[in-house]
């Protein structure tokens, strides 16, 4: 099995990376968080890979991060989850902001990932609580009920504001607030910031 590849940087198509290891290209696909972290082509860089074998086909996966493979490896275990959207999923949101979503059972959050259906972001909340969460210290921390919190997030979400700035209002948020104060505190904190 192949575990990590070091080499120059050829050439970028994305999602596929061409990396020469001493005369030798290899072709890798890699999630977009990976390609947005690449020098310039003619640089050297290092991946942690994963290695495919299937009937029809050898690929080779690249990550950044440790924490992006075996997120990648996790998804790809699943059943109905092959390895494009696996990618897909990684290259839609971080993995921080994956495992949150699963801790909190928010399978809207994962359904805005193109190629992600309803049935599958379901499927992924239930086969991967407590698979990712417990590496990343994220917890579904039950304090603010997940209902409330997650229908305040959808609520800013819906007003126009980023998934990183609803976020951080949610944070603002006391425990054990209803949904309609959660809304009217977070809008009142993101129109400060």
């Amino acid at each position: 099995m192949i575990g990590r590849i070091q080499g120059t940087l050829v050439s970028v198509h994305p999602p596929r990376l061409l990396v020469d290891c001493q005369g030798i290209g290899y072709e890798v696909d890699v999630p977009m968080s990976t390609l947005y972290q690449l020098p310039q082509a003619g640089q050297i860089i290092t991946l942690l890979t994963h290695f495919q074998v299937r009937e029809d086909a050898q690929q080779l996966f690249g990550f950044a991060t440790e924490t992006e493979r075996e997120a990648f490896r996790q998804l790809i275990k699943i059943s109905g989850v092959g390895s494009r959207t696996a990618l897909a999923v990684l290259s839609g949101m971080s993995v921080n902001e994956l495992a949150q979503a699963i801790a909190l059972q928010e399978a809207g959050r994962l359904t805005q990932v193109p190629g992600i259906g309803k049935k599958t972001a379901e499927r992924l909340c239930l086969e991967l609580k407590g698979k990712l969460a417990p590496d990343l210290g994220i917890t579904g921390d039950k304090s603010q009920a997940p209902e409330a919190s997650s229908e305040v997030l959808q609520a800013l979400l819906a007003l126009g504001y980023s998934e990183k700035e609803a976020l951080l209002a949610l944070k603002q948020i006391p425990p054990d607030t209803s949904i309609s104060d959660g809304i009217r505190m977070g809008l009142k904190y993101l129109s400060r910031a």
